[in-house]
Parts: structure tokens; C-alpha cells; sequence
């Protein structure tokens, strides 16, 4: 099965008051970070800009196989960012991973693990739960990602998203970095604590 990564770094940052996508994480902009635990493991790798996009495209590595998509309709919402990196992947891949850069503690072994679960079950969605939670990454198939992109842009990705629960696989795992979103400096400041270490 051949998969891209794609990671969602466009936004303002306004509830965290600085950019998340430079924020540090184990001595690396969470941008970074995440691109470095995709790269292994995808075919080729997507990343979406948007706000401060310059800046924040410094925190990628070098990587040929690492393709920046820039949204300027970032300010419309999710959807716009997220159609915006899917056009870029294009219909080569089997499936997309999807990313949010706000998600930086996801640890590589459930990445396996979902990339394996998307690969033995061909469901339509591997969505990770943390206790019953729903998170983040999402394997995407090309029945969803179809959909996605033919959605209006003033929608939301959850849409299209909650119309195929019913198809999905979902993989539970003690991984708490599925559901621990930063968007707040308390957020962050409970990430880099000494307790949430691994």
C-alpha cells in the first residue's frame, strides 16, 4: 500500500499566542519533529503552510520527498488547509496519514501500528481512540479523500469524516499523543513537563 504523509501547519496559532509549528519538542520545532517520525514510514510527505509561511517552512528538514502545499485561504477553516495538501498528494497513493503539527507526542510505534492496521484491514478509516477518545493521526482512503475534496469549503472535514464511523477500523492503544492536542501555553507547558517525558 502506498501512503503519503500529510501534516497541517498553516494556521495563526491564536489561542498559543506563538506559532506551534516552532515550538520545541525534544530539541526540535514540533514542524520538524513530525516530518523526521513521517519520513520512515510514508511514501512522499506533504506539508500545508499558510500563516507566516517563510518562517515556518524553515523548520523543515531537507528532504526531496518532502513537498510544501501553501494555502492562502488559511483564515476559512481546516477544510481549506486540508483540501489544499490532499490536491497536492494527488491520486497515486492509497492512502493518506493525516497529521495536525498541534499533535507532536504521537509516538512512532502507533504510526506503525496504524499504517499496519489501514494496510490488513483496506477500511475506509483507521482512527486511533485513547480511552474511548477519538484522535489524531487518521489513515485516509481514496473513497474518503474524494469525498474531502469535493466538500464545500465552508464545511468542516468532520462531515465527511463521521458519515463513514461506520466503515472505519478503530485502533485502540494507550498512547495518550493521539488525543493530546496543544493549543493553549498550559497545553504546552503540560507537554514539555518532566510527567510527560517517554
Amino acid at each position: 500500500m502506498s501512503t503519503a504523509g500529510l501534516i497541517l501547519a498553516a494556521g495563526r496559532s491564536s489561542r498559543m499566542g506563538s506559532d506551534k509549528a516552532l515550538l520545541d519538542f525534544r530539541g526540535r520545532p514540533f514542524l520538524s519533529h513530525l516530518a523526521h517520525l513521517l519520513l520512515p514510514r510514508v511514501d512522499s510527505l506533504v506539508v500545508v503552510l499558510g500563516h507566516r509561511e517563510q518562517r515556518i517552512r524553515e523548520a523543515l528538514p531537507a528532504s526531496s520527498r518532502i513537498r510544501v502545499a501553501v494555502n492562502r485561504d488559511y483564515d476559512r477553516g481546516m477544510l481549506t488547509s486540508l483540501q489544499c495538501g490532499l490536491a497536492q498528494v494527488g491520486q497515486q497513493v492509497d492512502a493518506v496519514l493525516w497529521m495536525l503539527v498541534d499533535h507532536p507526542a504521537v509516538r512512532g510505534r502507533t504510526l506503525d501500528r496504524l499504517l499496519a492496521a489501514a494496510a490488513d484491514s483496506r477500511a475506509s478509516l483507521v482512527i486511533p481512540r485513547h480511552r474511548g477518545e477519538r484522535g489524531h493521526p487518521v489513515v485516509l482512503s481514496k473513497r474518503v479523500i474524494g469525498d474531502l475534496l469535493a466538500l464545500d469549503p465552508s464545511r468542516s472535514p468532520q462531515d465527511v469524516v463521521r458519515g463513514y464511523y461506520g466503515e472505519a477500523y478503530f485502533f485502540d492503544t494507550d498512547d495518550k499523543g493521539v488525543v493530546l492536542d496543544i493549543d493553549r501555553p498550559e497545553d504546552y507547558r503540560g507537554l514539555v513537563a518532566p510527567a510527560q517525558t517517554q
